[in-house]
C-alpha cells in the first residue's frame, strides 16, 4: 500500500479471536496500523498482552477509562481510523450494532463512528441461521456494513456448516479492498442490494444443489476430452444461493477457481461421477445445472500412455455419457422443485435453447452463444437468454452485458421468488 492506513480492530468474545493475532501481525505487515479494542467476553480468548504486543500499541477496554476520556475521548477514538473491523463480530456484537445499542467500548464505537464498518461474522451455525440473526444482518447491510464471511466448516461445538469466521488472509483482502474503496466483497451489502438481489434469508432452509465447471473424460492416464468451461458462473450462483441464506452443495469439475465460502463443495473429474455425486445429494428444493458436462466419453480407456508407433493414428471410439440435467428433470420420486439448466450454444441459439427446453423436462434454461466473436467462456462477463415454458408458449428474457456474478444474483433472485410462488 502508497500510503500508511489506519484500522481500528473491534475483538469480539469467540474462540476465533485467536485468529485475530495472525491477523494483526499480517496487516502489519502490509503497513497497516491496527488501534485495537477489546471487548469482556474477548479476554477469555486472547489476552490484551497478547494483542498489545503484536498491535504495538495499548489496548482500549475500557469505556469510562477517565484518562483515556481526557486524552482522546471514545468519539475521536471512532473516528480516527481509515476503516474499523469487528473481528470476530459475535451475535451479540451484530445484534447491538443492528439495534444501536452502546453497553460498553465497542458498541459505543460502533454507534459513534462515522467510518466505513467490515465485520467478521463468528458462531454457531443454528445462531447465524436464526431468523433474528437474518433480520439483524439484513439491517446492517442495509446500513451500509460490509461483510467478509462466515465461512462453513467444522465449529467448536461440532457442529458443521456456515458460522466460521474468514481465515486471516481472507480478512485482510477484504480490508484492503475496503481501504481502497472496493466495497464489492463477499457478502457486502453493495451486492445485498444491487438491481435484482435476493434478500438475505430468501433461501433461507433451503437447499441447492449445482453443478460447475468441465468434467474430464480420462482417454488414458495422461490425456482426457474436455472443454474450455471455467466454472466462474456456477461458482458464481454457489456464491449467490449461499448469500440468500441457501444450504448450498456445489459439485464441481476440475477448475482453479478456490471453494466458495459458505458453501459443501465436492470435487469429481467425469460426469459419471458428478452424476452420481448429484444424485447423492438429492432431496433438494433447486437444481441447477450449470457444468459444462462432455456429452463423450472414451470407450475402453487405455490402461497405459497410448504411444505413438507403426501402428498409426490411434481410433478413439465414443460412447455418450449420461445426461444429467435430463436425468434429474425426469426423476419421478425426490425430483427438485426446480430443475435449471445451461445451454451453451454456437449458432441459432434460441431454437436448441427451446428444444433442450422441451426435450430434458426443465422448468428453465439459461442459453448463452460461446461461438466465434461470442465466446464467454473463461470470461468475467456474459449475456444470456432466460427460456421457460407458460403452457404451450415459451417465455424468453435476455439480460446483456452483465458479470457473471450479477446474472448469478438476478437469477438466484428469480428462483427465490418461483419457490415462493411454489409453496403459496
Amino acid at each position: 500500500m502508497t500510503t500508511q492506513k489506519r484500522i481500528l480492530l473491534i475483538i469480539g468474545g469467540g474462540i476465533a479471536a485467536y485468529k485475530v493475532l495472525d491477523l494483526i501481525r499480517r496487516a502489519q505487515e502490509r503497513g497497516i496500523t491496527v488501534t485495537p479494542v477489546m471487548t469482556a467476553a474477548a479476554k477469555h480468548f486472547v489476552t490484551p498482552l497478547s494483542v498489545a504486543s503484536l498491535a504495538r500499541t495499548k489496548v482500549h477496554e475500557d469505556l469510562f477509562a477517565l484518562t483515556e476520556e481526557a486524552e482522546m475521548g471514545h468519539i475521536e477514538l471512532s473516528r480516527a481510523a481509515d476503516l474499523v473491523v469487528v473481528a470476530p463480530a459475535s451475535a451479540d456484537l451484530l445484534a447491538k450494532m443492528a439495534q444501536g445499542l452502546a453497553h460498553d467500548l465497542a458498541s459505543t464505537l460502533l454507534l459513534a463512528t462515522d467510518t466505513k464498518v467490515l465485520v467478521a461474522p463468528s458462531m454457531n451455525v443454528r445462531m447465524w441461521q436464526h431468523p433474528a440473526m437474518l433480520r439483524n444482518v439484513a439491517t446492517l447491510r442495509s446500513d451500509g456494513v460490509l461483510f467478509i464471511g462466515p465461512d462453513d466448516g467444522a465449529m467448536a461445538c461440532g457442529e458443521y456448516g456456515p458460522g466460521r469466521m474468514s481465515e486471516p488472509l481472507a480478512i485482510l483482502a477484504a480490508i484492503e479492498a475496503a481501504l481502497a474503496g472496493n466495497t464489492k466483497l463477499p457478502l457486502a451489502s453493495a451486492e445485498a442490494t444491487s438491481p435484482g438481489a435476493t434478500s438475505l434469508g430468501a433461501l433461507a432452509g433451503k437447499k441447492v444443489v449445482i453443478t460447475s465447471g468441465p468434467t474430464h473424460e480420462p482417454i488414458d492416464p495422461v490425456r482426457y476430452l474436455a472443454n474450455r468451461s471455467s466454472g466462474k458462473q456456477g461458482h458464481a450462483l454457489a456464491k449467490a444461493a449461499a448469500a440468500a441464506g441457501a444450504h448450498v452443495i456445489l459439485i464441481s469439475g476440475p477448475v482453479t477457481l478456490a471453494d466458495p465460502p459458505g458453501v459443501e463443495t465436492h470435487h469429481v473429474e467425469t460426469a459419471r461421477e458428478m452424476l452420481a455425486a448429484t444424485e447423492a445429494a438429492l432431496p433438494a428444493d433447486i437444481f441447477i445445472a450449470a457444468a459444462a458436462v462432455a456429452d463423450w466419453r472414451i470407450e475402453g480407456e487405455a490402461q497405459q500412455k497410448i504411444k505413438k508407433g507403426a501402428g498409426g493414428t490411434p481410433v478413439l471410439q465414443l460412447t455418450e455419457n449420461p445426461d444429467i440435467l435430463a436425468t434429474i428433470a425426469q426423476r419421478t420420486s425426490a425430483r427438485p422443485k426446480l430443475v435449471v439448466g445451461f445451454a451453451a450454444e454456437t449458432e441459432n441459439l434460441l431454437a436448441h435453447a427451446q428444444e433442450k427446453l422441451r426435450c430434458k423436462g426443465a422448468d428453465l434454461i439459461v442459453a448463452n452463444n460461446v461461438g466465434a466473436g461470442h465466446g464467454v467462456m473463461g470470461k468475467d462477463e456474459t449475456t444470456v437468454t432466460l427460456l421457460s415454458a407458460a403452457g404451450t408458449e415459451t417465455c424468453a428474457e435476455t439480460w446483456t452485458d452483465l458479470t457473471k456474478d450479477e446474472v448469478a444474483r438476478r437469477l438466484i433472485s428469480r428462483l427465490a421468488d418461483q419457490l415462493a410462488g411454489h409453496q403459496r
